[in-house]
């Protein structure tokens, strides 16, 4: 049984509840949409749908035709660090051996942002090995503009000018990963910072862990806000284990997390094994993951 494909779109927009419905319509029009995580602080919103290739790409061209249209980057202000309306769009296989199906989707998925929306597209992740979003959101929408006219860099597809509202997109295929933030209260900006980090692997952390501080002036706390790339090599509890330590020493407490958008079964099914200390515990003891890995 062929398994569809997951899409991840990052969109530059969390507190208008009107825009970011009117793309989560666009992206549900021909996929299934399973989630929407809106944030304000961050002021972006994540969008989780599934679907075979042919609607991913007719769901995911329709929702950066929503954002671009819907979104002015030069008026947005937001915690989350980005270079487009649509700044992110990921293709993510729900099993390894798809990983090259997640490509050839990522590919066209890039030709037609840019043929038809006209839109910069940067390739990243298992489409530009070496290149991670962050890559290209460093200094923002300015500072890409830069390197792109210094002729340090280049579009994959589409014009070498950003657009004045909408930026450039980012696509690329990727593994599953978890987006995971845990909030701190009593600490600064420079405080998460710190944290941030102590767990990214960039920091001699746990491999596979990229992690920004970032403050939540809505809510007066600070945030370190992490993507697990590898939930094998970097267990979720030891990640947050370290960040509770981390803050104690500093003065400052959890005050919780929160899971952005879906995480796959698996790392569930880790964290919860190794905090009930199951010996050899792990996906394939799961009776509903074992009864899905016998019909695939």
């Amino acid at each position: 049984m062929e398994l569809p494909l997951e899409s991840v779109p990052n969109v530059s927009e969390g507190r208008d509840r009107a825009v970011v419905d009117a793309i989560g319509a666009a992206l549900g029009s021909a996929a299934e949409l399973l989630d929407v995580h809106a944030d304000a602080d961050h002021n972006r919103s994540v969008f989780t749908l599934v679907g075979s290739e042919a609607e991913l790409l007719d769901a995911l061209v329709a929702g950066v035709a929503c954002a671009k249209e819907r979104i002015d980057l030069g008026r947005h202000e937001g915690a989350h660090p980005r270079v487009g309306a649509a700044d992110v769009v990921p293709i993510v296989p729900l099993r390894p051996d798809d990983m090259p199906r997640a490509r050839a989707c990522a590919l066209e998925l890039a030709e037609c942002v840019a043929a038809e929306l006209g839109l910069p597209v940067f390739l990243y992740g298992e489409s530009a090995p070496g290149r991670g979003p962050a890559f290209f959101r460093r200094g923002g929408p300015e500072e890409l503009q830069r390197r792109i006219d210094a002729g340090e860099l280049a579009p994959d597809f589409g014009p070498s000018r950003l657009d004045p509202r909408a930026g450039a997109t980012i696509v690329g295929a990727r593994r599953p990963l978890v987006a995971f933030n845990v909030n701190l209260r009593g600490a600064s900006l420079e405080v998460a910072r710190e944290i941030a980090g102590s767990v990214r692997e960039r920091g001699g952390g746990f491999p596979g862990v990229r992690a920004l501080g970032l403050e939540l002036p809505r809510v007066g706390l600070v945030q370190v806000s992490m993507n697990v790339e590898d939930y094998e090599a970097a267990a979720l509890h030891e990640i947050v284990e370290r960040v509770v330590a981390e803050a104690e020493a500093r003065g400052a407490e959890v005050a919780g997390s929160e899971l952005v958008g879906l995480m796959p079964a698996g790392a569930a099914a880790a964290a919860a094994g190794a905090m009930l200390r199951i010996d050899g515990f792990d996906a394939s003891r799961v009776l509903e993951l074992r009864l899905l890995a016998r019909d695939t």
